[in-house]
């Protein structure tokens, strides 16, 4: 079932990536419902190596702020919400329960390199499903590179061994904020081809 121009204009023609946001919360049970959708998008193996800390507290803001660029501090602390879209290096462990039909967990544990690619690129697919969810479900969201990896995985995984990817930050765009025109697209023969 394809879906109607409103449902395409909200998730992708219509959609724009925020700076600002209002001070409107971003609740338990909107992220919850964020992550319901996310958890659904394929990865490599049904792997779901991405983890994701909903930063939100004043002590979890001053907590990211260290590691951010100087560009990013005013924006992710002002945010409702910043979303570390992290990856588990060892998420072929739960891969006996996500992926019972082989012994796909054996695949990743004898391949660190593998493992490794394999778990950032399928964060990197999960933080974009993510921004799609955010979308379908009415909140706004600025994903953003501009911090030091080292230092928020310090901050927020030692005691895990999770690794940042990127940040995403979350809530309801700031109403008097005037964005500038979209930037420029290429075109189909630019970015694709038949073969």
């Amino acid at each position: 079932m394809a879906l109607d121009d409103a449902a395409l204009d909200a998730l992708f023609r219509n959609a724009r990536t925020h700076a600002a946001f209002s001070d409107a919360p971003v609740s338990d049970d909107e992220l919850k419902a964020l992550y319901e959708l996310v958890k659904f998008g394929p990865t490599s193996a049904n792997s779901l190596p991405a983890r994701f800390v909903f930063v939100r507290t004043a002590e979890g803001k001053e907590k990211i702020k260290p590691a951010l660029s100087q560009g990013n501090i005013e924006k992710v602390m002002a945010a409702p919400v910043t979303v570390i879209v992290a990856y588990d290096p060892h998420f072929y462990l739960k891969l006996p329960t996500l992926y019972p039909g082989a012994d796909a967990k054996g695949w990743f544990s004898a391949n660190p390199d593998l493992a490794e690619e394999t778990a950032f690129r399928n964060s990197s697919l999960q933080g974009a499903y993510l921004i799609l969810a955010a979308r379908a479900l009415g909140l706004d969201s600025g994903a953003m590179s501009g911090f030091d990896r080292a230092k928020l995985d310090r901050n927020f995984f030692a005691m895990n061994g999770w690794k940042s990817n990127f940040l995403i930050n979350l809530g309801h765009a700031a109403a008097d904020v005037e964005l500038p025109p979209r930037l420029p697209r290429m075109g189909f023969d630019e970015a694709a081809l038949f073969a």
